[in-house]
C-alpha cells in the first residue's frame, strides 16, 4: 500500500504562485501515472493535471499554460507548479496515484 501526503498549499493573492508537493511512501515498485485533482466548495472533484511514463503531461483547459506538473521519480515526489493564480483556483488539491489519494492541501487565492 502507498501513502500520499500533499504539502505547499496556502493563501496567495491573485496573480501569485504556489508549488504543491506530493510525497509517496510505502510499497512502490514501479513508476505509475500520477494526478492532481481539486475540489472547490460546492463543486465536484475535477482532474487538474496528470503525468505519465516518459514525462508526458496533460492538463485541464482551465489551467493550461499556468500550471505545470512534474515528478522526481528517485524521490517519489510529484509537484504542481501553479502560476498566475486566479480566485477560481481556490480549492482543496489532492494527489492521486498507486490506487491511493492524499488527504489534500488547501489553496486559497484571494486579495
Amino acid at each position: 500500500q502507498v501513502q500520499l501526503v500533499e504539502s505547499g498549499g496556502g493563501l496567495v493573492q491573485p496573480g501569485g504562485s504556489l508549488r504543491l508537493s506530493c510525497a509517496a511512501s510505502g510499497s512502490i515498485f514501479s513508476i505509475v501515472p500520477m494526478y492532481w485533482h481539486r475540489q472547490a466548495p460546492g463543486k465536484e472533484r475535477e482532474l487538474v493535471a496528470g503525468i505519465y511514463s516518459g514525462g508526458t503531461a496533460t492538463y485541464a483547459d482551465s489551467v493550461k499554460g499556468r500550471f505545470t506538473i512534474s515528478r522526481d521519480a528517485a524521490k517519489n515526489m510529484v509537484y504542481l507548479q501553479m502560476n498566475s493564480l486566479k480566485p477560481e483556483d481556490t480549492a482543496v488539491y489532492y494527489c492521486r496515484g498507486y490506487a491511493s489519494w492524499g488527504q489534500g492541501t488547501q489553496v486559497t487565492v484571494s486579495s
